[in-house]
C-alpha cells in the first residue's frame, strides 16, 4: 500500500491591497454616479437607485477587513470598475504569464519549506478556480520556468479547485504515475468580481498557494511530514453559483460587462443548500474512519465567509466552535476560492504535534466539495 505525505506548502500574495473602506468609497462613488444618470427613470419608478455599501456591512457580511488584488487602478476606476491586466502579464515565451508567475512564487515556497529541489518534483497540478487562458496549460508553463519533471494538467474546480488538486496528486502517486507532486492554486477571481454589485464587491482577493506532495517512504526523518489518510469528494449540481463567462462569449455582441458574466450567487441559497452537504459529507467521511469530530485537532475550512465557517464547525462540534479548532484567514485575505482552506492549513499549524489529525475541507460552485484527513508525524 503506497501512502502520501503533505511535506511542504507556500503561498504568494499580490502586493496590491485594498481595505473595506478603499473598496466601499469607490462603490458608493460609482452608486452616485449611477443615481444620478438615471435620476429620471429612478423617479419614474423605472430603475431601481442603487444602494450604499459600507465597510461595517461587509465586515459583518463576511467577516473580511482587506485583501490583496493583481489590479487596483482598474477596480477603482468608475469608468471601468474591472481589473486591469498588469504590466508583463500576459507574459512571452521568456517571462511567464501573471498566473504562472503566482504559482511559480509559491512553489518556489512550498518547496524551499519541503527541503526538495524542482528537479524533485514529477508531476504538477495546477488547479485553479479561474483559468488566465485555455491553452498551452497554464501548469505547463510552471513546468517549463520551474524545471520540474514529468508531466503537468491543468484542472479547474471553482472553489474546490485545491483540494481536488491534492486529490489527483495523491491518486499519481497511488498509482505510480509519480513520486512526488506539486499542487500549485494560482487564484486570480477577482477578475471574475463585478465591482459594481453592493452584494458581491468585496468578496475575493487574489493568492496562490502550493503544496508539496509525497510518497510517505521517501520522507526522510525530521522533515515535516502530514500523512494523508484519508480523501473524498463529491458534487451535486446547482445554478445557485454561476458565471456564464467563457471561450464562446465573444461570439455575443456586447457581453463583455454583462452580469452574468461575472461572478454571480444566490447566497441565501447556497447558504441553506450546500452547507447541511458539507456537515453531512464530513461526518460521513470521520464515519469511513470510525472518527468522529473528537478526533480532529483542527478544521481548516474553505474560506467562503465567516458566517459559514462557523455554521459548519458549530453544527460540527456541537458548541460554539473555539478559535483555534477552525482558523480563518477572510480578515486579510477575503475570499481567495480555491485557496482558502490551503491558506489556513499553511498559516494555522504549526503549534500542532505528532499524532494530532484534522480536515482541510473546501466547497463551493457546482456544488463541489473536497477534503483530506491529515495526520502529523
Amino acid at each position: 500500500m503506497v501512502d502520501v505525505a503533505i511535506t511542504g506548502t507556500g503561498t504568494f500574495v499580490p502586493g496590491n491591497k485594498i481595505t473595506n473602506e478603499e473598496l466601499v468609497e469607490a462603490f458608493n462613488a460609482h452608486v452616485d454616479q449611477f443615481n444620478e444618470e438615471h435620476k429620471a427613470d429612478i423617479e419614474a419608478g423605472l430603475v431601481t437607485a442603487k444602494q450604499y455599501s459600507s465597510a461595517a456591512f461587509v465586515e459583518k457580511a463576511s467577516g473580511i477587513k482587506s485583501r490583496n488584488l493583481v489590479d487596483v487602478e482598474g477596480v477603482m476606476d468608475l469608468n471601468r470598475m474591472i481589473s486591469k491586466m498588469p504590466e508583463g502579464g500576459h507574459g512571452t515565451f521568456e517571462d511567464p504569464c501573471l498566473q504562472a508567475h503566482m504559482g511559480i512564487e509559491a512553489a518556489k515556497a512550498a518547496l524551499k519549506q519541503s527541503g526538495l529541489d524542482a528537479t524533485d518534483i514529477d508531476q504538477i497540478v495546477c488547479s485553479s478556480a479561474v483559468m488566465q487562458r485555455a491553452f498551452p496549460a497554464i501548469g505547463i508553463e510552471i513546468q517549463h520556468h520551474l524545471g520540474t519533471k514529468g508531466s503537468a494538467i491543468d484542472m479547474v474546480m471553482a472553489c474546490s479547485s485545491a483540494t481536488y488538486g491534492i486529490i489527483n496528486a495523491v491518486n499519481a502517486i497511488k498509482s505510480g504515475i509519480a513520486k512526488r507532486v506539486l499542487m500549485i492554486n494560482p487564484e486570480i477571481f477577482s477578475t471574475m468580481v463585478n465591482y459594481r454589485d453592493r452584494d458581491s464587491h468585496f468578496i475575493f482577493g487574489d493568492v496562490a498557494t502550493a503544496v508539496v506532495l509525497e510518497r510517505a517512504d521517501l520522507v526522510e526523518e525530521g522533515r515535516e511530514s502530514w500523512l494523508i489518510l484519508d480523501t473524498m469528494a463529491e458534487t451535486q449540481f446547482s445554478n445557485n453559483i454561476r458565471s456564464n463567462y467563457g471561450p464562446m462569449t465573444r461570439l455575443d455582441d456586447d457581453s463583455m460587462f454583462r452580469d452574468d458574466m461575472f461572478f454571480v450567487q444566490e447566497g441565501r441559497k447556497v447558504f441553506k443548500e450546500l452547507l447541511p452537504l458539507v456537515t453531512d459529507f464530513i461526518t460521513r467521511q470521520l464515519s469511513g474512519l470510525n472518527f468522529t469530530v473528537d478526533n480532529l485537532s483542527r478544521m481548516w475550512l474553505h474560506q467562503a465567509n465567516i458566517n459559514m465557517n462557523m455554521y459548519a464547525a458549530k453544527k460540527l462540534l456541537g458548541r460554539e466552535p473555539e478559535a483555534h479548532e477552525a482558523p480563518t484567514v477572510l480578515d486579510t485575505y477575503g475570499n481567495t476560492a480555491g485557496a482558502g482552506s490551503i491558506l489556513a492549513f499553511h498559516e494555522n499549524r504549526a503549534d500542532l504535534k505528532a499524532g494530532d489529525r484534522g480536515i482541510i475541507c473546501s466547497f463551493g460552485a457546482g456544488y463541489s466539495i473536497g477534503s483530506l484527513i491529515v495526520e502529523k508525524q
